[in-house]
């Protein structure tokens, strides 16, 4: 099966290696503050344990950094905003640290994770100018379109709010990258497939797909444990994957077709926790 990988479109794109140095800026959530609730989305496990809490963002590019030194045969970076809700903060704040991610000529772009109810004028216009910098990729966590499956994961938005901010990003000249699970409590894989088939018609340009995980500590843990729903299989996961897949036209970017949680907090599925073993065996079914 053919689909455009993110290592292709990078090399497009920058003409080298590209690799993500990811950074925890000490951001909160507006499911987890109060502000829609305290609980967070039902699988978050609210670590936020990403990078390194407590360092700058430069302190936190320079070691991670180093993790990939050694592989690095003259590749560049992208600076990724990953722990929490990367666009809930005052743009004063936002600005400040937007800014010291891109100073380093080795940094080529700036990816940020955040919510679709956390993007105000005042946002995209900081992301806007951002871009005309360097590259600006919003990743946007939509798990899935179903709004029965949303109300159940506590998501804590509508779709159509999904769908509004991909157009105002897009219409700020901003890239978007959307999150889909695969494997939610509930869902079959053709549902997702139709989240897969509405983030497209939405006009995302990349996607990123996950397993479902159940981690420790969280309320999906919980209910897994209640028996109230099962994890797929690997092979399960495989053949969902390829279903999600086939909905993608060609200039849609696959940022991930896998996802994982740290191997001390996972609870299931625990096939999911030997990544090099999921990643030969997706590789060997999607390209047989």
């Amino acid at each position: 099966m053919k689909y455009r990988t993110a290592n292709e479109y990078y090399r497009e794109k920058f003409g080298c290696k590209i690799y993500r140095l990811s950074i925890d800026a000490g951001f909160t959530c507006p499911n987890r503050d109060g502000t829609l609730g305290v609980g967070g989305c039902i699988f978050c496990d609210g670590s936020g344990a990403f990078s390194g809490r407590g360092e700058t963002v430069t302190e936190q590019l320079s070691r991670a950094r180093a993790l990939v030194s050694a592989k690095n045969k003259g590749g560049k970076y992208i600076a990724y905003f990953q722990a929490f809700t990367n666009t809930y903060a005052p743009c004063e704040k936002l600005r400040e640290l937007y800014e010291q991610a891109i100073a380093p000529e080795d940094i080529v772009g700036l990816a940020i994770g955040t919510r679709p109810d956390c993007l105000g004028d005042d946002v995209l216009a900081l992301l806007a100018e951002i871009n005309r910098i360097k590259p600006v990729a919003v990743e946007l966590g939509l798990q899935t379109c179903h709004e029965k499956t949303a109300v159940y994961i506590r998501r804590g938005y509508p779709f159509s709010v999904y769908e509004d901010a991909v157009r105002r990003l897009k219409q700020n000249g901003i890239e978007v990258i959307t999150h889909i699970i695969i494997g939610l409590p509930g869902e079959t894989p053709q549902m997702a497939a139709q989240t897969t088939q509405a983030a497209v018609s939405a006009g995302t340009d990349g996607v990123k797909f996950h397993m479902l995980h159940v981690l420790r500590g969280t309320d999906l843990e919980k209910a897994y444990l209640r028996g109230d729903f099962r994890c797929m299989t690997l092979e399960e996961y495989g053949k969902a994957l390829e279903c999600c897949l086939r909905q993608l036209p060609p200039h849609i970017v696959v940022h991930r077709i896998t996802g994982d949680g740290a191997k001390k907090d996972l609870v299931a599925p625990l096939w999911s926790g030997n990544k090099k073993r999921v990643l030969n065996y997706l590789n060997r079914l999607l390209h047989s």
